[in-house]
């Protein structure tokens, strides 16, 4: 049940009988008519901008539009008042039982509520974290595996089909470095001393690498000019990476459906393929690029290159394909990888990068426009980097992993669920600060306490009913008389469970999850503020003493709330707390 969406065909259909009873002149388009919650609660339940939406094609004052809508909607048992404000927007009040019908609808449904078909099977490829295979998972990998595991759900609970991905960088010359730094870690198992230099990597986690290499090798690499055991060095340690990273998204309650090898595109005539695709559309050319910024041509070496044209794609400039050498550049495996999730159907591309990857945003877009003819859109997702603070200062951990913080040093400090909430507390092209010390305090300004707070009282609350016998399984409370939820901080509460079902909407077409953690602190705000309220007011509290049947109307409006609450951290990746310790 989407309230508002039923509103607004209510909306459309008496814009309609104003058209047949020629008020309203024929041949107007309705898309951008609008249903949603008023800025201020005071105004109404509901407002439509309907009346300034449709004044200039209509060629009528907005307020007389607004008028003849609002005595059309009052027909309506569900419309208690239609007032006119401002220029020409409508206030609308809904009747008691359409909030009574919500929370019904929430209990029959269960977490159900709120799903949405506006996907229709849509496949969608969400491509995230896909780090360099050189190491363990860091801080900044933390926020967009967050944010492409809690996009990804979205778009399920919104009626898409979605692939998770992860594209593994195992083509390019840092693996290289990777085999020599496990190199060195192996020969420190015979004793050697080593030097981690020319970009080695000087991580302890490489340590435990070396040690399983010497054990399937022995010593067959020691002393050994590289040609010798390079290629195969390059495959274990790569491997070896791999699983260290599986096991930190494991941590953190992610979980792939494909991870591909950028390495599989070499060698396969895939790359090729693709490159051929843009040049059969007149897109590859040979010529000379304008000096990059900041260049001139005194320090600048003009030369002919292998062009894809993607100005003809929204470009700012053309980007070289192939370097002087023959030598593919990185961007051609990204348009053959990109050809590969075109060719295997998807309706729609997520990427999620670093922060770092902004210029990067132009010519893959591009190069998917050019790769599908236009039909399948590229939405590239930019997180912004996170910074850590404990005791008011910047907050260093463990050098396990040489240079930086670690994925896992985060999680086993304050745990998954904490972990996974505070990094979509802000948009993902927000710089982020995660303060260990509020994380885990207990107070209204963590949100993530807050909101497990919200889940607990109410269960909680079905605890102390039970142990009262008053029946608060879901198909009772569904059932319960809900004539008497008039008091406005229980409406409050139903008002805001009305919005759920909308909110997954707009966050899953906008691709921002974020706004379901934002839902959650509301709707979790109007639960404890009716709960405070009941202290003083005894008549809202959730289990009234000898009276089963109002009990139950009471918990049945917390027990929709606690529903809402779960269902969301679902999307979010978070379990929800039974009880607070």
């Amino acid at each position: 049940m989407n309230l508002f969406t039923d509103i607004r065909a209510l909306v459309l259909d008496a814009l309609a009988a104003l058209q047949a009873e020629d008020r309203l002149p024929e041949g107007l388009a309705f898309d951008n008519v609008a249903v949603e919650p008023p800025r201020d609660p005071a105004h109404g339940d509901m407002a439509t901008n309907a009346a300034m939406v449709l004044a200039k094609p209509a060629k009528m004052k907005p307020r007389d539009i607004a008028e003849a809508l609002a005595a059309k909607l009052t027909y309506d048992p569900r419309i208690t008042s239609a007032e006119v404000a401002g220029p020409g927007f409508l206030n609308l009040r809904l009747a008691g039982d359409s909030w009574a019908g919500i929370v019904a609808s929430v209990l029959t449904q269960g977490e159900a509520y709120g799903r949405s078909d506006m996907g229709q099977g849509q496949k969608v490829n969400v491509e995230y974290v896909s780090a360099n295979p050189t190491g363990p998972l860091h801080v900044g990998h933390t926020r967009g595996a967050v944010f492409g595991d809690a996009l990804a759900s979205l778009l399920d609970y919104a009626g898409h089909e979605v692939t998770r991905e992860y594209y593994i960088n195992d083509g390019g010359a840092q693996v290289d470095v990777l085999a020599r730094s496990v190199y060195l870690r192996y020969l420190e198992q015979f004793g050697r001393e080593v030097t981690f230099e020319n970009g080695t990597y000087p991580g302890e986690y490489l340590i435990d690498a070396g040690k399983a290499l010497k054990d399937k090798v022995g010593d067959a690499y020691v002393d050994q000019p590289e040609e010798v055991w390079l290629a195969e060095v390059r495959e274990f340690a790569t491997d070896a990476m791999l699983e260290l990273i599986r096991a930190d998204l494991k941590l953190l309650g992610v979980e792939m459906d494909v991870f591909f090898s950028e390495k599989g595109l070499y060698g396969t005539g895939r790359i090729e393929e693709a490159i051929e695709r843009l040049r059969s559309q007149g897109l590859i050319y040979r010529g000379v690029l304008e000096p990059p910024k900041g260049k001139t041509p005194e320090d600048w070496e003009p030369r002919e290159q292998t062009l894809f044209k993607s100005t003809e794609h929204g470009d700012d400039v053309d980007r070289p394909i192939m370097k002087s050498d023959g030598a593919w550049t990185y961007f051609a495996p990204d348009i053959a990888y990109h050809y590969d999730k075109v060719e295997r159907g998807f309706d729609q591309l997520i990427d999620v990068f670093g922060a770092d990857h902004g210029g990067y945003v132009k010519r893959m877009k591009a190069a998917v426009s050019a790769l599908s003819n236009n039909r399948v859109p590229l939405d590239i997702k930019l997180c912004q980097l996170v910074k850590l603070y404990k005791n008011g200062e910047p907050f260093k951990m463990s050098k396990r992993a040489g240079t930086f913080i670690t994925l896992r040093d985060v999680v086993e400090q304050v745990g998954a669920d904490v972990t996974r909430f505070v990094m979509l507390t802000r948009k993902n092209d927000a710089p982020l600060d995660f303060d260990f010390d509020k994380v885990m305090e207990q107070s209204k300004d963590n949100p993530v306490f807050y909101v497990q707070y919200a889940h607990a009282r109410v269960c909680s609350a079905l605890r102390r009913a039970a142990e009262a016998g008053i029946a608060c399984d879901d198909a009772t409370l569904g059932a319960a008389d809900l004539s008497d939820m008039t008091h406005a901080s229980e409406l409050s509460v139903a008002r805001k469970l009305a919005e759920w079902p909308r909110l997954v909407e707009i966050a899953a077409r906008t691709h921002e999850p974020h706004r379901v953690a934002f839902y959650l602190y509301e709707l979790a705000s109007e639960l404890h503020a009716l709960y405070n309220r009941g202290n003083e007011e005894t008549q809202l509290r959730f289990v009234q003493e000898g009276n089963p049947a109002v009990s139950q109307s009471k918990l049945a409006l917390a027990r929709a709330v606690a529903v809402v609450i779960s269902a969301g951290l679902g999307i979010l990746g978070v379990t929800p707390a039974e009880e607070m310790r």
